[in-house]
């Protein structure tokens, strides 16, 4: 701990303070305000998907492959404790290479001799001479070096093995949208994945988490095109059209496939490209296969409604990761705009808040040099990856003929993975651009992004913390285009504030020493009442006659004010409460799908609510039996219509304004 002495914290029932943007007094200033009474679940650490870049430089020699794995999964790289092992489909042994350097993943089988892309009946779980133990060795040799600093293993496949597909190729169907896993092979498919899991383990003595048979499965993105002498030539990496009917089929299996290696991973699903394909997947399984999942899985490529992945997962008492997210952030390839490092620092920054993941998972943090170079696959090149390297270099290759390069997104990266550690817990905090986590009872960092063109003082408002010690201090890590993780002088903590000026377009790292816990009597579960008002409509919450309606906001009627009771926790972001209304002593409850009140003191899964914020002093409230949010039936302005229940949607007719009376 950061503090000399142990303090101890009382738990009473708090949620988090209304934080309402604060806006800049003058363009160079903003006031960063910490909420401690809003702190999501404990991190889980930032990781990496290892291919392709582990299969492309696994087999290079040790001075290059060995500094790589230093760079990505070392304490002064990139820092990451999660590491996800792409289970290799394979094409069958007529196939010529067409998959993009590193995208060739090895399957774990091996075929008969003469066998072709037309023979797909031939395989079988349980025989092991069709089984190939010693496959993927590249991508081996990374678990080897990495496997010391690795907490969290997770394999996961982009498409089955070639005889369990529908088209006979790892690339996709002839038709993107086609059905590419053979249902008649689900067993037999899961079986394999579950068996290469329980082989990495027993040959790396490692222990995996979870297992994710998916990947996008529910995109158009997957699709072989032949060429006019039948061999593929479009589709240059492995992938699978599986939608969400088949996907409800798949996880059950994978359950069973896992249980009976002796395995403890869980199934993790569905890896889908953003959240609003990962809500028309989880909606279209079954409760029994929803009930299996044991993490859910998002990556954010589309970024618009990352709360709808966030409420489903409360809902559904699951953990959330984001497990892939890659992206260039700048339209040719370059190693010294800082516009690469800025815009990697808002999509983590954008995917914490929004999204409240247990871990923030890269696709792969090293590219193919070659692939994103000018005459690559964009004209004017492209600056996907944080390090690059060429995917080609030969046998006898040196640092110095096969070069490695890192962009800025390399360096302000490690402005969040060198001081948001696994075990810390993201707060609430009024500014978009900022990240905050604590430690324990500490706060620990503040990350900040500062993405214009002037230098800019950030003032850190620390009100809502209990305990500052004398001489606390705030310490300014620093990297802009011309510098990477420059620590700067300490600031002292006046009156409960610092302030500290960070450079135009950097990103900083403030480590803060010295202050702790929560400031009590703050937020909306402090035991003061608070009238609930609809963002969409601009009515309050009003109980009457045994129901909830939205009425014009009258701060002076009993019936619109209610109160939160902590009955989990403290200070979580998937604490149950429940909530009384003044007026009438009711709880605001569920019954056969609608909005009800129930007698007072009532407290059961029915009448708890989690609540959900992004730090705009707006609510969403997560009904724990139903898994469904508050919602104005609708979508209605009127005066006296009827709150409901829906799925999540991110509406604003879901979210509501917190307002203490």
């Amino acid at each position: 701990m950061n503090l000399r002495r142990v303090l101890t914290v009382l738990c009473v029932p708090l949620a988090t303070a209304a934080a309402v943007p604060v806006v800049a007094t003058a363009a160079d200033s903003v006031t960063v305000r910490p909420d401690p009474t809003y702190r999501h679940e404990p991190f889980e650490g930032w990781g990496a998907s290892l291919a392709w870049m582990a299969e492309a430089t696994g087999g290079y020699p040790d001075q290059i492959r060995t500094k790589l794995a230093d760079m990505v999964f070392g304490p002064e790289g990139l820092n990451f404790t999660i590491a996800r092992f792409n289970v290799g489909g394979g094409n069958a042994p007529d196939v010529p290479p067409y998959l993009r350097a590193g995208g060739a993943v090895p399957g774990w089988w091996k075929a008969p001799a003469g066998t072709t892309r037309n023979d797909k009946d031939w395989w079988t779980p349980s025989d092991p001479a069709e089984f190939n133990p010693a496959a993927d060795p590249n991508q081996r040799w990374w678990v080897d070096r990495i496997k010391k600093r690795v907490t969290k293993w997770e394999t996961f496949s982009n498409s089955p093995p070639y005889f369990h597909t529908v088209s006979g190729y790892v690339s996709g169907g002839f038709n993107a949208t086609d059905e590419q896993l053979r249902t008649e092979k689900i067993g037999d498919f899961t079986a394999y994945l579950a068996k290469v899991t329980k082989t990495l383990e027993r040959a790396h003595g490692i222990t995996v988490s979870s297992v994710d048979p998916f990947n996008e499965p529910n995109t158009n993105y997957w699709k072989t095109t032949l060429g006019s002498n039948g061999n593929p030539t479009g589709g240059r990496q492995e992938g699978a059209h599986i939608g969400p009917a088949v996907q409800s089929q798949v996880i059950p299996e994978m359950r069973k496939a896992l249980t009976a290696t002796g395995s403890r991973a869980v199934v993790s699903t569905p890896d889908e490209t953003n959240p609003d394909l990962f809500a028309a997947d989880w909606y279209g399984w079954s409760p029994e296969s929803r009930a299996q999942v044991g993490q859910l899985n998002v990556h954010t490529y589309g970024t618009g409604n990352r709360a709808v992945a966030r409420d489903i997962a409360k809902g559904a008492a699951k953990p959330l990761w984001m497990s892939e997210v890659g992206g260039s952030w700048l339209d040719r390839q370059d190693f010294t705009s800082m516009d690469p490092g800025l815009g990697l620092a808002k999509q983590i920054t954008d995917d914490l808040r929004l999204l409240e993941p247990r871990a923030w998972i890269s696709w792969q943090p090293i590219e193919d040099y070659n692939n994103m170079k000018p005459g690559g696959e964009t004209p004017a090149g492209m600056n996907w990856g944080e390090i690059q390297v060429p995917f080609d270099c030969p046998p006898n290759a040196t640092l110095t003929t096969c070069p490695i390069r890192t962009n800025t997104k390399y360096h302000t990266m490690r402005n969040f993975t060198h001081y948001i550690k696994p075990g810390d817990r993201i707060i609430g905090v009024n500014d978009t651009a900022s990240t905050v986590a604590m430690r324990g009872e500490n706060l620990a960092t503040v990350v900040h992004a500062n993405a214009t063109t002037a230098d800019r003082d950030v003032v850190l408002d620390l009100s809502g913390f209990a305990n500052i010690r004398n001489g606390a201090t705030v310490t300014p890590v620093i990297t802009d285009v011309s510098r990477a993780l420059h620590r700067g002088t300490p600031v002292r903590v006046v009156n409960k504030k610092a302030t500290i000026r960070v450079p135009a377009r950097s990103v900083t790292s403030f480590v803060v020493n010295g202050v702790s816990s929560a400031a009590p009597g703050t937020g909306i579960g402090s035991g003061k009442p608070f009238s609930f008002t609809g963002v969409q409509s601009g009515k309050s919450l009003n109980a009457e006659n045994g129901s909830v309606v939205q009425r014009t906001t009258d701060a002076s009627a009993p019936t619109q004010r209610w109160v939160l009771t902590n009955r989990t926790g403290c200070h979580g972001n998937r604490d149950q409460y429940t909530i009384t209304n003044v007026g009438t002593k009711q709880v605001l409850s569920t019954a056969d799908g609608a909005v009800t009140l129930a007698a007072a003191g009532t407290d059961n899964a029915a009448s708890r609510w989690i609540l959900s914020s992004t730090g705009d002093a707006t609510w969403a409230f997560v009904n724990v039996s139903t898994g469904q949010l508050l919602d104005v039936v609708g979508e209605s302005r009127e005066d006296g219509a009827r709150i409901g229940l829906y799925r999540p949607t991110n509406g604003a007719n879901q979210r509501w304004t917190a307002v203490t009376q």
